[in-house]
């Protein structure tokens, strides 16, 4: 099977909420809120994508970014069919390749994902706070 990445910045609302129901990513998303999901793409700056051979969508990485200093890599999802593959580790490559590689690229792992990044040699930041997003 080949894979075809690219950067999608018109990603459909409708691919991104599939994928995202076919992984754990999906749990933690207002998936309901097509409005919201919407605004969540017009705003990215950076979207890569990864897509079977019939063009169906198996990877999204979705990022912010000022394309001098930092990158934050709001979404990294990957179908559950599809993972263990090396996709995630490209679609990260390329969205920091397409924010600059000057920049500091941070993300706040998912729970099931918290053994994954220091896998493909990210290194874990020892303080981070947020205030969550309410449903």
């Amino acid at each position: 099977m080949a894979i075809s990445y690219q950067l999608e910045p018109d990603l459909t609302v409708e691919d991104f909420v599939d994928v995202l129901r076919r992984c754990s990513l999906g749990e933690r998303r207002p998936l309901d809120d097509r409005e919201r999901i919407a605004g969540m793409l017009r705003e990215a700056d950076v979207i890569a994508t990864a897509r079977d051979d019939a063009g169906r969508l198996i990877g999204v990485s979705r990022a912010l970014t000022d394309y001098q200093f930092c990158t934050y890599l709001s979404d990294l999802a990957v179908a559950e069919d599809h993972q263990r593959q090396g996709i995630g580790r490209e679609l990260i490559t390329r969205t920091h390749a397409a924010a600059g590689l000057k920049t500091s690229l941070i993300l706040i792992a998912a729970p099931t994902a918290r053994e994954y990044y220091p896998h493909i040699g990210m290194e874990q930041h020892p303080s981070c706070w947020w205030i969550p997003w309410t449903p």
